[in-house]
């Protein structure tokens, strides 16, 4: 005698709300630090203090851009902005 199989029901759409996409922080090369990068959270950003999380160095110079671990930010350097010493 083999067990009955069941299967799960299926289930609809998900409840959980869709999460909006990580803010896009246009950077000037004066805001770069000097080992070409920012720290995450920015003041930019908007974060507020109950929702921070570590300090993080964000690497920018050699791509243009760079995303943060945690949050997703993503920091990019202004489009004709050039960086010098880096």
């Amino acid at each position: 005698m083999t067990a009955p199989t069941t299967t799960a029901p299926a289930t609809a759409a998900s409840s959980t709300p869709a999460r909006p996409p990580a803010p896009v922080i246009e950077l000037t090369a004066k805001e770069i630090h000097q080992y070409g990068g920012v720290f995450c959270p920015n003041p930019k950003a908007g974060m507020k203090i109950w929702n921070n999380h570590p300090r993080v160095f964000i690497e920018v110079a050699h791509a243009g851009e760079g995303k943060c671990p945690y949050c997703g930010t993503v920091y990019r350097l202004q489009a004709g902005e050039v960086l010098k010493g880096h």
